[in-house]
Order: C-alpha cells, then structure tokens, then sequence
C-alpha cells in the first residue's frame, strides 16, 4: 500500500509513539487500518520498546472515516477497524493514546481500544455516527458504558455530540487530561499496566435494566423518525444482556442494518451537501472573500436584533440603527434580555454576556455605519422602505463594503438599482428567529460580484450559518416552493380536510409543524398583507386562490399573538385547539367557490403537500435559480423543518422515484388543481429518462 499514514519514533525511555499522520484530519482509512495493526504488532514485539503511545499528527487525532472511501471495497486483506481496535488491545506492552485533537467515531473507538487514554483539554470527542443514520460499528457501544455511566453513555451516542476533553475527564472516557498529551501519555504509559476495556464489566453490574426502557420515552419526542438513534440504545442495552463478544457481533449487525436504510442514505445525502454547498458553481475558484471585521444592521426588531446576536457571538463588532431611540433601546433591552435568559439556564457566562453587549453599538445616524464591512438591511418587507434605505447606504458605506437586505421575497435586483454600485448588493435571507435558526438564503442580484458572493458564503459559516446562494425570482427558493405548498393545504381544507389533519399529516411526515399551526405561529395578519402586496405588485388573477386567510384577518385571528387563528390557544400555552368556528369559516368558503367537500385521504394530503415542493422545485433547478438539488434539500432542512432523516424535498422524490411523483402529479393536476399543479418539464424529462435529480446535477458537474 503506497499510502504512508502511520509514522513510529522511539524515545530514549523505550517509549515508541506511533502517529496517525493521514491529513487533513487524520481519517480512518484502509491504508490506516493496516499500518496501525502492523506497528502495534511490531512493537509489541520488539523487546526494546517498553511501551506504546498512539498520538495524532496536526490537530486532529482520529476525526472519523475518510469520506473518501465511503461505499468503497476495501483491498483484500485489509483488517477491519474492530480487528485493528483488537489488536492494539492485545498489545503486551501497555498503550496509551494521546488524544491530541478530535476523536470522533472509529477515532474514540481506536483510543477505548487503547489501555489508558489522555486528552488535551479541548479535544472533542465522541460518537456521531447516529447523524449519518447509523450506529457506532466498531465497539464503541460496547466500550463506552464500560469507561462512563450508562446516562452519560447513551446521552453521547444518542445525540452524536462531541464533548471537550475536560468534560471526557470528568466522565471517566479518559484518564488524565492534559496539555501536552504525547509526555503525559509516555508517562503514564511507563507506569500502568496493561488494561483491556472488553474484559472489564465492572460499570455494568449496577446498570439498572429498566434504565433503557425509560431512556427511549425520554428522546420519544425530541427524536422522532430518526430511527438509528433508537437502535443505538438496543445495541448500547447489549451490555447487560450479552458478554463482550456478543454484544459487538449484535452491534455490526444493527450497524449492517442501518447502512442501506432511506435515513441512512437521507443522512449521508445531507453531510456531503453540508460541505459541497459553499462550492458554488458561480463563484469561480480562488476567489476572495472580503473580510468581515465590523458589521452594521439597520433596523433592531425581532430580525434585526437577531441578525446582530449573530455577528457579536461570533466575536465581530456591530453598529446598529434604528430611527428612534425608543425603538433602539427597546430593541437592545430585548438582546439584553435574550443572552440574560440564556446565562440563567447555565448555557452562557456572564462574562461572556458582558463581553458580547460590549460589541453592540446602537445610533440614529446613517454616517456612524459608513466603516462597516457589510450592513445588513432589516426593515419592514416593502419596496419603498427598502429602496430608501439602499439609496441612503450608498451614500455613507465606504468603498468595498457589502450592502445587504434581509428580504425574504422582494427583487434583489430592484433593491440594487436605488445604488450606484449594484456589483454591491446581495440578499441575506436570515430566518427567524435570526439568532436561532441555521439557514442562510443568500441571493444573487444579476450584477452581483463573485467576491460578493464568496464574502456571504464565508461569513455565514464565520457566524455558524448554513449559507445556501441562490438566484432571484420572488420568494427566491424556500419561500416560492412554500407558497405551492401552502396553497395546495388551504385547496385541501376548501375541498375537505380541516387544518388538524393537514397538520397531523406533515407532522407525522417529520416537519416540526404543519402548515396552518405555522402560519398561527408566524402570524396569519403577515400571510394576508404579503398578499396584498402581491395584489398591488401582480394585479388581480384569474386562478384560483384561497381566501380564507383573510376571512381570519377580518375576525382578528391572527394567531397565537391574538390566542386565536385556525386554533385557538389557551393562556400562556402554545398547544393549538381545533375550532368549530374556524370549520364554519372554512365550509363557508367551499359554499361561495361551489366545492362540494368530500372526504380527504391522509395519503393525498401528503402527496399534494410534499410533491408541490418538488414540483416547484424542477422548475426552479432547470431556471437556474438554484444551481444543484442538494441547494433546495438544505434550505429545507435548515429553514423549513424538512426532516433531515428524508435528506431534503428533491432527495426524497429520487427515493420513491421520479416517475411515481410524475404520475401522482398528473392525476392531482387535471383531477384537483388544473390552475397551478402542472408537472415541471424537467420533471417530465427525467422521469422519462428512469434519472434522478442528482444524475442530473452531476452530468450537468462533469
């Protein structure tokens, strides 16, 4: 194997350190696994080496397998990482590993494997392997009850979280922690004797069996649909019912199972478009991004103040305008009083609270934003306003800067037209609440520059965003297919169904809410004024629409802010109440549009629901609006609660194929909504062509 990963030095005490040097992050590989086994092999046969250290070259220990290899045949002969993980066990020289950087997956289960374990402080270290909808598959169910207790166990392989070495050391994962971890292993390495985890079951004997039953009804909720975390728990509860060798063979079988599932698939799908999306077709390699040092927002409502939370977490200073200054200091009272919430429940210090508030700047004046390296426009979602504001930027931002609207549906480009310098201009969709919510939709203006646009794809991973670039049409991506989707759930509710079971639909699908609990959520007064500018922008149209929004705006049901919408909401309380009179406002629009109501299947609901989505979103990939479907699938994720376990709208419809959702459109179309239901003509082609949307994305690539 030409592939050198695996580098030995002896010290002068007999200490030899063997380092993973397999860059960029010291990944599990084929070449790996054999090199690893043949050092520790040697060493613990060589009589001069007196014990072993296992060390990380560069930052990292072990962050994981090599993607590179993902759905690979390794080489014939190549040791699996549990033969590997053994064979350092059965080292007779005692092994150490220094834990000098993430140990992630196969990396933690490679340093159990080791006798003794030291980790810097800010190592991270776990098991994620539930995020890509599988299990630990190398022992590491099997070994981590064994080193923490059984709540801390299934907590991490459960969750997939990485925790920091200090934390690894308080929950017996390691054995020491400290700086440096190659001396401090030698040390130790010199001094313990040989250890092997699989045969030590001391940590199991006071496992409560009824623990793991009361486990899974905690995560019913928060985990719903992600079936591998579930299965996780049946292989981590293999501790107390099988020996060691059982329990590992139990455990690579759920891991086989789980490898080939939709999820499992749905899930790889979203960590390779994770990192595939800041590699924009439209950005031509090696351009450069211009630095972020200081941020401006204007406006300091509910968005605006968001938006800044963003920039100070991240350590980068912002000023913020408002024209009041009794708008402005209620809008810093309101983040004053958002990082207050979060340092009383542990999650913040006050320190760093302090620290933060410290970077906020507010003003009444236009001039004090003119050093900024990027403003961020967050007024209210009218043309006029926006244009005014753009036009006052372009007075007082200095050269180079970056102007952006925070725009959810209005023409980018027409916002641009109001400056001088509209290569300037890009849209920053941040989704509310803009502090929370992980999706980034940045949007292109036709005169848009590549460094623009390279600036906000790197800035919103500076500020621990999503970035998704896309090009502007209304509503830009997520909020044009949104509107199909909505309307084809009031057509539903016109037709038949009542907004409990539309929401039960898509929330059983595996969004966080259905579409009328959301609209409750946002504010259904929002729905019907963004309507109306529609109203003023387009004219009135000859198609079908649902005015039932209205009907709610005119009997003042708003939604939760109002305690009434399509629910009804109790004081204090969140958890919608179905509504006779909502039904009666509901049956009363079928009667003025001459809909007979009928019974309503759960199976079309979802159909016309969820195909809407990749309806729209054909034709928004082959008008080039969005360049790949990975795009869409991730701003529906991190948007709009597509569930991550289905990989996004357009991964979905390639699962249950593009010909089932072709021929389920067609009849929807000519039976349901003749007006709007069309089938795209790239979803037409592909179907025709038994391809995928990704086939079609990656011919389009090569």
């Amino acid at each position: 194997m030409s592939d050198i990963v695996i580098e030995t030095a002896d010290r002068p005490d007999g200490v030899r350190v063997i380092t993973i040097n397999n860059a960029p992050v010291n990944a599990i590989s084929a070449a790996f696994r054999t090199q690893m086994k043949t050092a520790v092999e040697a060493a613990g046969a060589d009589d001069a080496v007196k014990a072993v250290v296992i060390t990380g070259a560069g930052r990292a220990f072990i962050a994981g397998a090599d993607i590179r290899e993902f759905g690979k045949t390794p080489p014939a002969g190549t040791p699996t990482l549990t033969e590997m993980i053994h064979a350092i066990e059965d080292c007779p020289k005692t092994v150490v590993a220094a834990v000098n950087g993430a140990a992630a997956g196969g990396g933690l289960e490679t340093a159990l494997g080791c006798h003794w374990r030291v980790a810097a402080p800010r190592a991270m270290i776990g098991l994620p392997e539930v995020n890509l909808g599988t299990i630990p598959g190398a022992t590491g169910t099997q070994r981590l009850p064994r080193v923490a207790d059984i709540e801390t166990a299934l907590d991490m392989i459960v969750s997939g979280d990485l925790v920091p070495g200090t934390k690894a050391g308080a929950a017996g994962i390691v054995d020491a922690v400290a700086d440096d971890t190659v001396e401090a292993a030698a040390a130790m390495a010199l001094e313990k004797p040989v250890r092997k985890l699989r045969e030590d079951d001391s940590k199991l004997k006071d496992i409560d069996a009824g623990a793991f039953d009361a486990y899974r009804k905690g995560m019913a909720r928060r985990w719903r649909g992600f079936d591998a975390r579930f299965r996780a728990v049946d292989a981590v509860e293999n501790v107390v019912s099988m020996d060691y060798a059982a329990g590992i063979r139990a455990e690579r079988d759920i891991f086989a199972e789980r490898q080939e599932t939709e999820s499992a698939r749905a899930m790889r799908h979203v960590f390779f478009s994770d990192r595939e999306v800041l590699r924009h077709p439209s950005i031509p390699k090696g351009t450069e991004a211009i630095p972020i040092t200081k941020a401006a927002v204007i406006g300091c409502g509910t968005m605006g103040g968001g938006i800044a939370m963003n920039f100070v977490n991240a350590g980068i200073p912002v000023t913020i305008l408002e024209m009041t200054e009794e708008a402005l200091i209620r809008g810093l009272g309101i983040i004053e009083k958002n990082y207050a919430n979060t340092v009383s429940k542990g999650r913040l210090s006050q320190e760093k609270m302090d620290a933060r508030l410290a970077l906020l700047t507010g003003t009444q004046n236009y001039e004090d934003l003119g050093d900024a390296d990027i403003v961020i426009e967050a007024v209210f979602e009218t043309m006029d306003i926006k244009r005014e504001v753009f036009g006052k930027l372009d007075e007082v931002m200095k050269d180079g800067a970056v102007l952006a609207s925070n725009t959810s549906t209005l023409d980018i480009d027409e916002i641009a037209a109001a400056t001088k310098r509209p290569e300037a201009v890009i849209g920053t969709h941040f989704f509310s609440p803009a502090n929370v919510m992980r999706l980034l939709e940045n949007v292109e203006g036709e005169k848009t520059s590549p460094e623009v646009k390279a600036t906000v794809m790197k800035m919103g991973q500076q500020i621990g965003k999503v970035p998704v670039l896309v090009g502007n049409c209304d509503g830009f991506v997520g909020n044009r297919m949104l509107h199909h989707y909505i309307r084809q759930a009031k057509f539903l509710l016109e037709e038949g169904a009542t907004p409990a079971q539309v929401d039960k639909v898509v929330f059983d699908f595996g969004f966080a809410m259905g579409p009328f609990a959301m609209s409750d959520l946002a504010g259904n007064d929002v729905s019907y004024l963004v309507s109306q500018e529609a109203l003023k922008k387009y004219g009135p149209s000859n198609l079908r629409t649902s005015e039932i929004v209205n009907r709610l705006y005119e009997e003042g049901r708003y939604g939760q802010k109002t305690s009434k919408g399509y629910y009804l909401y109790e004081e204090g309380s969140r958890a919608p109440i179905p509504d006779p009179a909502v039904d009666a406002i509901i049956a009363g629009e079928s009667k003025r549009l001459g809909i007979e109501r009928r019974e309503v299947s759960d199976e079309e609901i979802l159909e016309r629901c969820m195909f809407a989505l990749v309806n729209e979103g054909a034709k928004i990939l082959d008008e080039g609006i969005a360049a790949r479907p990975l795009d869409i699938d991730l701003i529906y994720i991190y948007g709009y609660s597509f569930p991550r376990y289905r990989g996004g709208p357009m991964h979905w419809a390639d699962e249950i194929g593009l010909d089932h959702v072709l021929a389920r459109i067609e009849s929807y179309w000519k039976e349901r909504d003749p007006d709007h239901y069309e089938p795209a003509p790239l979803l037409r082609r592909l179907a025709g062509e038994g391809k995928t949307f990704k086939q079609w994305s990656d011919e389009r690539a090569a």
